[in-house]
């Protein structure tokens, strides 16, 4: 199978939410540099995960990983739910952007996977709801992320 294209209202979610961030004052070419990210995980660009050591990279670079990032998480996203491949785009973009957000391994162990797959989309959007802890405390920008991501798995819209 070729590889699938990320719906681009997933891309512009994770561009939103992500931000490019932590590009100092003092670097001349406007680099983004590692940093710890409110969940506790060293990150570059638009929420790359990386090691602490990582070089600063530019934001054309830091697409080039979200684009790699975003479609991983779409193989992930049509691995563990696959009649999302059958429905709305916005619903594979709001799924697509959760697992971009939190990893493949935690929507393949949850209730919302189990809610996806059943097309119950009332019962998805409450399991979304809980995902908004990071570092062990409600985190505001996940609260509105999963309010994005829930906005579009209610659309009904191809």
């Amino acid at each position: 199978m070729g590889s699938l294209v990320v719906p681009q209202t997933a891309v512009d979610l994770a561009k939103q939410f992500e931000g490019f961030h932590r590009v100092p004052k003092f670097d001349p070419e406007r680099r983004a540099h590692p940093y710890i990210c409110p969940a506790g995980y060293w990150t570059i660009g638009f929420g790359h995960l990386c090691k602490p050591d990582h070089p600063p990279i530019t934001e054309a670079e830091a697409e080039i990983y979200l684009a790699a990032d975003l479609q991983t998480a779409l193989s992930a996203t049509l691995r563990y739910c696959p009649v999302l491949a059958t429905e709305p785009e916005n619903r594979l973009a709001a799924i697509v952007d959760f697992t971009f957000n939190l990893g493949g391994g935690r929507l393949q162990t949850s209730t919302l996977r189990q809610r996806l797959n059943q097309r119950n989309w009332s019962a998805a959007n409450q399991e979304l709801k809980r995902w908004i802890h990071g570092g062990g405390k409600v985190l505001s920008g996940l609260v509105i992320r999963r309010a994005a991501e829930i906005n579009l798995l209610s659309l009904n819209v191809r």
